[in-house]
């Protein structure tokens, strides 16, 4: 069983819950931008989790399917068309051979996620199938897909639930105002008061630089406490001699406008980390469009832990809810 990529859309990848254990070496964890989405589209279709999806960002690809096909369509919100014909979001959906699949415009929100049953079947390559675009590896043929391309489907590792839809409040909200809560350091005491105060105290929109590694926000800028740069740091204020970056990293080059690493960011480098965004709140910064107003709270490592014990409960809901 397969799909044919008869559009591609913008940027469609394979993705899946990551690349772990070799950030060391410079390749990222990578993994759907937001992980909630695309676990509750591997749940709708009766995977497992562990099964790869395709991750699409904006404008959605076409595909056609070549036998009897179980799918789910989550994430961003976006009109599902099967055969031209509105299906919907949040639920499992039966094609038949031959039917085509095809998406509207987005919503709200920059990335929507399609599961299908069994997992879309491409090799493995270092203990994940998702996509690293940047190291050409991954996914399909380590690129965003393109027409003509034909992916391979899995077969089926677990039964089907009962339920076949996501309830509504346990779907992801996409608003254009969110709370992030970060956790401040290693080198924030290199910013003034004012430049701490700025980048926790006031709102920042998210810029149209965003993607799969990071995003640029604009705001009132930050200032940084002057001094002689260190041997082997660079001349800008926010430069520092290199160091390894945490996922979620906050950094500032050029000094006054901040940048969010995210999953495919590279592992080090020499701008200074004056904060972290809390794991728990990795999956609502994915969810972000540009011209969201963000605010960033402080939290406190026994709060930034609590938030990710606390985090698999939602996903557990919806599983039950699924399952009956």
């Amino acid at each position: 069983m397969g799909i044919e990529i008869t559009s591609p859309g913008l940027s469609t990848t394979v993705q899946d819950r990551g690349r772990t254990g070799h950030y060391n070496v410079g390749i990222p964890q990578g993994g759907s931008m937001d992980q909630y989405s695309a676990e509750l589209a591997n749940m709708l279709v009766g995977n497992t989790g562990t099964e790869a999806v395709l991750e699409c960002t904006y404008m959605g690809p076409a595909f056609a399917v070549d036998e009897p096909t179980t799918l789910a369509v989550t994430g961003a919100p976006v009109g599902v068309l099967v055969n031209g014909e509105e299906r919907g979001q949040w639920r499992r959906l039966e094609l038949a051979a031959g039917d085509s699949v095809s998406f509207g415009v987005i919503a709200g929100g920059t990335r929507f996620y399609v599961a299908v049953r069994g997992g879309i079947d491409v090799p493995e390559v270092l203990g994940s199938r998702s996509t690293y675009v940047i190291g050409a590896i991954g996914g399909f043929q380590g690129r965003a897909l393109k027409a003509g391309d034909r992916l391979p489907v899995g077969r089926p590792a677990a039964a089907l639930p009962s339920g076949d839809s996501i309830p509504e409040d346990l779907r992801p909200d996409f608003a254009r105002e969110q709370r992030i809560r970060v956790l401040m350091g290693l080198y924030d005491h290199r910013l003034t008061e004012g430049g701490r105060a700025n980048l926790l105290g006031e709102a920042w929109t998210l810029s149209p630089v965003a993607d799969r590694m990071g995003l640029r926000y604009n705001g009132p800028g930050v200032a940084w406490k002057p001094r002689e740069q260190p041997f082997g740091a660079g001349s800008d204020p926010s430069n520092i001699v290199d160091a390894g970056y945490a996922v979620g990293s906050i950094q500032i080059p050029g000094g006054t406008q901040p940048i969010v690493l995210h999953r495919d960011a590279v592992s080090g480098g020499g701008y200074a980390m004056v904060g972290t965004v809390i794991s728990a709140d990795m999956d609502l910064l994915a969810r972000a469009a540009p011209g969201t107003v963000t605010h960033f709270d402080e939290v406190t490592m026994e709060q930034a832990l609590a938030a990710r014990a606390e985090a698999p409960a939602r996903l557990e809901a919806a599983r039950a809810a699924l399952h009956g």
